[in-house]
This record gives structure tokens, C-alpha cells and sequence, in this order.
């Protein structure tokens, strides 16, 4: 079945002739092998048909179109092996240039890294719930009662949607510049170093008036249903080799290519 889904015309043919923007998004999930828990790491490509333009206020209320279709394929091995697939995938999928892709992901460096060396030229974008997450966490270390940590939660939510980097770096400068508590400093230097490094993944506004996607849920979820329901069921301990296989099953399952490798003459 692995050997169908990275050869055979028929395990791609769908996602070449659907219309949509192309998303690419991955992330890792731990495993419980006999060795130790190890690292799964998960890619997904998919298209998407562009959503309704948003304003900066609107990003949590809109409804995008769900992916029309998707492939998606995992294994426990080293960053670097996993991002050669990323290239390999593309041109499988008849993706002729990798400007044409978008990947949305969490801070996670390996990512980044990987991407830089093997989707060079697509863009990027920082998942703004992992943005929003330590925006949070910035907050509560400044203000010690939740009123004044959910206002200024708000403020640079909204500094980031309309501004991006340029409105963190505004916010983050300021507050620097009237304290000198070092727990505050401590955590602001936090925000602006994770925020920083995805100066040009920070463009939302722009997106969201574009209708396209701010986010990395298609494999936060894949994360809970492609791997999770099934390699941590029952407190499974795994081999491996076996684990690996078992993924690549998972994934043609999750990417809906089931039923055109049992049933070609369908497709």
C-alpha cells in the first residue's frame, strides 16, 4: 500500500485535478515505542478553496472552506530525512514551484529549517494559536490580576493581526522601556524572541483579507486522529519498523485514498 501511495498516478490523481490554494503543514507527535517515546512526525498537503475576505477583528469568528483534499504521510525519523520527503511529495503532486505552497506550522525550528531547505520560496506562516498562546503567557507574567492580563492580551493580539511584526515590536519596546522587573524582561524577551524569528511568517492581516488560512489545525488534528486514536490506543508499545508501517496505513486512510487502492476502477 506505502509503495502504491508514493508511486502509483491513482493515489495523487485527485489532489492534481482538485482547484484551491495548496497548504502544507506538519508537526510531530510523541509515540510510545520499546526504545522510549520517540517523536512522529507528520506532513499533510492539501487544497482549499479561498474563503470569504475577513477583517483583522473577524479571524476567530469566519468560516473557511474545509480542504477539499488532502495527502498526508508520517514516520519516526530525523528532521532531515522527514523534510526530503517535503520536496518529493511536491513534485509528486505535480506542485511545479514551491512559491505556489503555503506552510503553516507552529515555532517549532526544525520546521523552519526544513523548509527553507526543501520548500524554499513558499510562504510561511506562524499558526496564530501558538502565537496567541505565548502573547498569553507574556501577559500573566506582567500583570498580576486577569483583567490587566486579558487587556493586554487583547492589545497585542491586536497589534499582531493588523500590524505583525511591526505592532509586537512597537508593543514589546514600549513595555521594556517602563519596567525593570526582570521577571518581566525575562518574558518579554521571551515574546520577542519567539515572535521575532517569524518576522515574515506574520503577515495575517494581509491573509485574511485574501480569504486564505491563519493557522495549522489540519495537522494539529492529525495529530489527535491520524496517530493519536490509533498508535496510542490501549497503551500500545511499539517496534519501530511496525510503527512506521502502521503510520503509513493511518495515512492513506486519513488522506481518503482508501478506497482508490482497493477499488481502482472507482477512480
Amino acid at each position: 500500500m506505502l509503495d502504491w501511495q508514493r508511486t502509483e498516478l491513482a493515489a495523487v490523481a485527485e489532489f492534481r485535478d482538485a482547484p484551491g490554494v495548496v497548504e502544507f503543514t506538519s508537526d510531530g507527535t510523541s509515540v510510545n515505542t520499546i526504545d522510549g517515546w520517540r517523536e512522529m512526525k507528520i506532513g499533510i498537503f492539501s487544497q482549499r478553496e479561498l474563503g470569504e475576505p475577513a477583517a483583522p477583528d473577524e479571524w476567530a469568528d469566519r468560516t473557511l472552506p474545509k480542504p477539499r483534499v488532502a495527502v498526508s504521510f508520517a514516520a519516526i525519523e530525523a528532521s532531515e530525512d522527514f523534510g526530503r520527503r517535503w520536496k518529493t511529495w511536491r513534485k509528486r503532486l505535480g506542485l511545479l514551484e514551491a512559491s505556489t505552497i503555503t506552510v503553516l506550522a507552529d515555532g517549532a525550528k526544525w520546521i523552519w529549517e526544513e523548509q527553507r531547505k526543501h520548500l524554499r520560496g513558499a510562504e510561511g506562516v506562524l499558526d496564530i494559536y501558538h502565537a496567541l498562546e505565548h502573547i498569553a503567557a507574556t501577559a500573566k507574567v506582567l500583570h498580576s490580576t486577569p483583567a490587566d492580563s486579558e487587556a493586554w492580551t487583547a492589545a497585542a493580539r491586536t497589534a499582531l493581526l493588523e500590524q505583525g511584526w511591526t505592532g509586537i515590536e512597537t508593543l514589546v519596546r514600549a513595555h521594556q522601556s517602563t519596567t525593570q522587573d526582570a521577571a518581566h524582561q525575562t518574558a518579554l524577551n521571551g515574546l520577542w524572541e519567539y515572535l521575532g524569528s517569524h518576522q515574515d511568517h506574520l503577515d495575517d492581516r494581509q491573509r485574511l483579507a485574501q480569504g486564505r488560512s491563519i493557522g495549522s489545525g489540519p495537522v494539529e488534528g492529525a495529530c489527535k486522529n491520524l496517530i493519536g486514536r490509533r498508535l496510542k490506543a490501549n497503551a500500545s508499545r511499539w517496534r519501530f519498523r511496525r510503527v512506521n508501517r502502521m503510520a503509513g496505513l493511518c495515512s492513506v486512510m486519513y488522506s481518503q485514498q482508501w478506497t482508490a487502492y482497493w477499488n481502482p476502477l472507482a477512480t
